[in-house]
């Protein structure tokens, strides 16, 4: 059953109302989670998305549903790292705020995210030269491959969860995953129908 988007929106602000902070305690908050979740990035920004959701939508309640999908689709549509997201979930969070809290938040969102991650790929790179032939490091990297790729399916999963809300979604979401698996067509001209899908208020939420 498609659940009309009004109701969506009624149901989330009733069940969540945004923890009540001062500006430095979303700040802070804002920080202390991402910085958490920095060394956990396995296989990219996006292999957190399904915990950036719960934490954005459902715990903290600094978005909601819908607006958690239109970041996603700014943060993937514009050219940069996947974890650009991070900076726009940040930004949302202190948004009540006002706009200069809100920068404040969202760049740190973004070095929470980066910063430790980055420290260790620096520190792990400096070092994996020395195991180069050791059969541990072989069996490290295989068995790496098959669970980021299972949790990026996860993620696809979740993606199409949370922005499929009318049937015309469903159906293109399906049509696109079949292509991209039997085609060599690049994702851009996937992107460029759906956009002008959406424009034309085929694909709706």
């Amino acid at each position: 059953m498609i659940v009309p988007p009004v109701l969506v929106a009624v149901v989330e602000s009733a069940r969540c109302s945004p923890t009540s902070l001062t500006d430095l305690g979303h700040l802070l908050q804002v920080l202390g989670t991402f910085l958490g979740l920095s060394l956990f990035s396995l296989g990219g920004g996006n292999t957190l998305l399904s915990e950036y959701q719960h934490l954005s939508v459902d715990q903290f309640c600094w978005l909601t549903s819908s607006q958690f999908a239109d970041l996603y689709a700014l943060a993937e549509a514009a050219p940069g790292p996947s974890s650009m997201l991070v900076g726009l979930l940040g930004l949302g969070a202190a948004w009540p705020e006002g706009p200069w809290w809100a920068l404040l938040s969202g760049y740190g969102a973004e070095l929470a995210i980066l910063l430790p991650s980055t420290l260790v790929m620096v520190l792990a790179c400096l070092s994996w030269n020395r195991l180069k032939d050791s059969p541990w490091r072989i069996a490290f990297e295989r068995g790496l491959g098959p669970i980021t790729l299972g949790i990026l399916f996860q993620v696809g999963l979740k993606i199409l969860h949370t922005a499929d809300t009318n049937a015309a979604g469903v159906v293109v979401s399906l049509v696109v995953c079949v292509l991209m698996l039997r085609t060599r067509i690049s994702p851009l001209w996937f992107m460029a129908c759906a956009g002008v899908l959406g424009g034309l208020g085929v694909i709706n939420r």
